[in-house]
């Protein structure tokens, strides 16, 4: 399956960068307006609606409509793990149902000299010709993530 790295190193403390992604409004935050994301709903493992922390259990469902351009698209990601300690931290939130036949997002954190390092792991398939034009995702997922953290850092690093 191709795999897609993207990383940054935010000015912020550990605990403050590892907060705002933990929640949904993490997600809105950081999704760029072009994709025109609603979240639709958050339940956590319980059952809870909208919990605070997307804990591993918690699932999201969301819709996109990239650019405006298409109809609306079922985005929806469950929490499978999520692990916190000693300055480094992950989540891993799998589209359950969705535009891509997999996607697989690793979020990593951990605590380093001038902030705390953010490393997104990707692995996906994209629709149509599975695997034929993986490599291509960059394309699309390069701008993406590249706004991502920037938005990370304007929003974090400006709280200091």
């Amino acid at each position: 399956m191709p795999v897609y790295e993207r990383e940054v190193v935010v000015d912020a403390p550990f605990e403050d960068v590892w907060e705002f992604h933990s929640g949904a409004s993490g997600l809105e935050a950081l999704t760029p307006d072009w994709m025109n994301l609603r979240v639709e709903s958050t339940v956590g493992p319980d059952g809870e609606p909208d919990p605070d922390v997307l804990e591993a259990g918690s699932r999201v469902e969301s819709t996109i409509a990239p650019f405006g351009v298409a109809p609306r698209q079922r985005w929806v990601s469950a929490i499978t793990a999520r692990e916190e300690g000693d300055g480094q931290a992950f989540f891993r939130d799998e589209m359950r149902a969705g535009p891509f036949p997999e996607w697989v997002h690793t979020h990593s954190f951990e605590a380093v000299d001038g902030g705390t390092r953010v490393h997104d792991h990707v692995e996906y398939e994209l629709p149509v010709v599975r695997g034929l034009f993986g490599p291509l995702g960059w394309v699309g997922f390069e701008p993406m993530f590249r706004h991502r953290h920037r938005t990370t850092k304007e929003l974090l690093e400006g709280e200091q």
